[in-house]
């Protein structure tokens, strides 16, 4: 045994499944990995084994990259303490954070965690606006605290609504399957429609004298599937929100920090500024980092009637350092450029894979940020819930990881370390072509004997109320 690892695979898995609990989630459930270390994009396991990550938009400029290990650990030999001490690393990484984000972004809160991030973003609204109520977006994901939960459609069963009477819920743009799919042939009706839905929930609560206080959205929805926002669908919603009193917050936890290729943050692509910026995952490349951002007129705001904030661990000299030093890689790197190139080069690699595989539906995405969207058909883009899950366990197979998400778990993630390179795209889509390929040839029972455990997973997704989405439960269940 390594000295890396102080179990066996089999005592971790036990000690886990006794200490844990059974819903804390865990990857490839029925067969998981034990990973002791990586490096780049790539993870090892316990034997030494190497797998292509595909996963990971955390280690965003690679895996225990070299120079932001340097800055941990120097900085943490030196200090490590809370932000209520001056520190050069607070004020630096702030002016530099700031040097990236539009004009008038340019006060500072650091916390720990995105949950943590959007939780203050929250409040810094309601204190600005002196209101409660929020709209957020169908499948949306901000965190895992009390508030977050609540305007996290993603985490919310069917027919489990949201608990909270101040969060409202608007339809998710998304291209397939969504509300308003059915106008596609006319992309502005469409848009159109999705905005009106959010002026609705707007004006029902001003009706109900309760004005919202917030809009917040996913600049680029992941969690429901890698959505990419109509033209023009963002930038109307911005105005509809500011024009019945509130404020627009961008969550750019999974998307910002040069993602996306074409902008630096995700925000940038609909061509408009959010009131409030919130940040996480990547910027601290997997050390506990997260970052609020706004204008001065909010945070004045915040400590209006002698408010005061601090957070313990929030802009410690150990994060910034670590923040200042993932900037200095992205730059150093041209890692936003390397996003554009690698991504277009992948996505082109994929849509050839559209036009010869059937149980491609859409493939969409900007930069290393790709989402494809997995149907039985293209003729009825029913989603092939089971189908996508055998192809991602023939993946870790060939020692490939990716995950898939989206209402029914069939949108295929890619959101790898920055560093994922047009030979890895390659092996990948190969990868996949042969799968595909191989899966022609398979009866369907195997793909539902292999998935049984799917159909709760499916079923706690879907709306009771409509038969089409009833039959696709009832016929994994019945098989």
């Amino acid at each position: 045994m390594s000295a890396q690892q102080l179990l066996t695979k089999e005592e971790t898995l036990r000690m886990r499944e006794q200490y844990h609990a059974r819903n804390v989630e865990l990857f490839f459930k029925s067969q998981p990995l034990k990973i002791i270390r990586a490096k780049g994009q790539y993870m090892y396991d316990e034997k030494g084994e190497a797998y292509l990550d595909c996963i990971n938009n955390v280690a965003h400029v690679g895996h225990c990259h070299d120079h932001v290990n340097k800055a941990a650990s120097d900085q943490m030999s030196l200090l490590n303490t809370n932000c209520r001490f001056l520190h050069d690393n607070l004020v630096l990484y702030a002016k530099k954070l700031t040097s990236y984000l539009p004009e008038g972004l340019s006060v500072c809160f650091f916390t720990n965690s995105g949950s943590e991030s959007n939780d203050l973003a929250l409040q810094l609204a309601r204190k600005h606006t002196g209101r409660r109520d929020v709209v957020c977006l169908e499948q949306a994901y901000h965190g895992t605290n009390t508030s977050t939960m609540e305007i996290s459609d993603y985490k919310s069963p069917a027919g489990d609504a949201l608990k909270s009477d101040w969060a409202h819920v608007a339809s998710v743009p998304e291209p397939i399957r969504g509300r308003y799919a059915h106008l596609k042939d006319d992309p502005q009706a469409m848009t159109q429609a999705y905005v009106d839905e959010v002026k609705k929930l707007c004006e029902d609560c001003e009706s109900e004298k309760k004005p919202v206080a917030a809009f917040i959205c996913e600049s680029f929805p992941s969690c429901a599937g890698q959505i990419v926002f109509p033209p023009g669908y963002l930038k109307s919603v911005y105005w509809t929100v500011r024009s019945h009193g509130g404020v627009c917050i961008a969550d750019e936890v999974q998307s910002g920090f040069g993602r996306v290729g074409e902008k630096f943050w995700a925000f940038e692509l609909h061509g408009v500024t959010p009131d409030i910026v919130t940040l996480g995952k990547p910027i601290g490349n997997g050390y506990p980092l997260s970052a609020v951002v706004t204008t001065r007129q909010i945070a004045e705001s915040f400590g209006r009637g002698g408010r005061v904030y601090f957070n313990t661990f929030g802009g410690n000299p150990v994060a910034m350092a670590v923040g200042l030093a993932v900037l200095e890689v992205v730059e150093r790197e041209q890692l936003q450029k390397h996003a554009l190139e690698v991504g277009n080069y992948l996505m082109d690699k994929l849509r050839e894979l559209q036009g010869k595989h059937e149980y491609i539906g859409d493939v969409r995405g900007k930069g290393l940020f790709i989402g494809v969207d997995l149907v039985k058909s293209r003729a009825c883009l029913e989603p092939a819930v089971l189908e996508t899950q055998h192809l991602l366990s023939k993946l870790k197979e060939r020692h490939i990881l990716l995950n898939s998400d989206g209402k029914f778990r069939n949108v295929l993630k890619f959101k790898p370390p920055m560093c994922f390179s047009k030979a890895d795209a390659d092996r990948v889509c190969s990868a996949i072509d042969q799968i595909m390929t191989e899966m022609k040839k398979l009866p369907r029972e195997q793909f539902v004997n292999e998935n049984l455990h799917l159909s709760d997973m499916v079923a706690k997704h879907l709306d009771a109320k409509s038969p089409r989405k009833r039959k696709l439960v009832d016929e994994h269940s019945e098989d």
